[in-house]
């Protein structure tokens, strides 16, 4: 028996009626707070650079996608196998480049991100999009940190070259790019926070908004 059907066979033995009265009374919703705390304690290992406990860290979050995985097959919808399998056949669909021989050869880490926005793309085309507005920015996950998510509309913002018409100051962040680095950028950020708790604004919210806002704008103009 594999260690992956092993830790399967001990979350269903958890959740049996004779099993533990925690691990019963989960559902999907009740155990997102332990998924995000899992992923903060991966990405807190991983940035320690201890290894050691990233392994033990990776393995409950493994946890967290077996106990997702055995919820959805109690309800009849998909099972752990169906899970491997959907990103099994993702992998090899989005890179052609490596499973199929007659695909062209892509080099760099550019070509590849670009070859897999376009294969996702032609996907979607095929999936319903009734009552969905046009946007440049599709399929940003909607739950990403406020850092993440602003990182990932401004990396949109160049890839579609619309950096001079952003509602910001493309003067600044070219000022502020000279002589950054990962330390400075750090007390740059820290010292932001500090000033918004000094005002009671809280963080978080303000750059998840004003991205948002940014997201509006640039798709007004695009397709208004």
């Amino acid at each position: 028996m594999s260690e992956i059907q092993r830790l399967r066979e001990i979350v269903s033995k958890l959740r049996a009626p004779d099993g533990c009265p925690w691990d019963r009374e989960q559902t999907h919703h009740s155990l997102l707070r332990c998924l995000i705390e899992e992923v903060s304690e991966v990405i807190e290992a991983i940035d320690n650079q201890d290894d050691i406990l990233m392994e033990e860290e990776l393995g409950d979050l493994l946890l967290q996608v077996v106990m997702h995985s055995c919820l959805a097959e109690e309800r009849g919808v998909f099972n752990l196998e169906k899970v491997a399998q959907g990103i099994s056949d993702k992998l090899i669909r989005r890179h052609p480049h490596v499973f199929d021989k007659d695909a062209q050869e892509l080099t760099s880490s550019d070509e590849v991100i670009d070859r897999w926005d376009q294969i996702k793309e032609m996907e979607n085309k095929n999936k319903e999009t009734r009552g969905k507005k046009n946007t440049i920015f599709k399929k940003l996950p909607p739950k990403l940190p406020a850092l993440l998510f602003a990182s990932d509309v401004y990396k949109k913002v160049v890839k579609h070259n619309l950096e001079s018409s952003g509602q910001w100051s493309k003067e600044n962040v070219d000022e502020l790019t000279s002589g950054l680095n990962e330390e400075v950028a750090g007390r740059m950020l820290f010292e932001i926070v500090a000033s918004c708790c000094h005002k009671k604004i809280d963080p978080e919210s303000a750059l998840r908004k004003y991205s948002a806002s940014q997201m509006e704008h640039f798709d007004a103009e695009k397709y208004s």
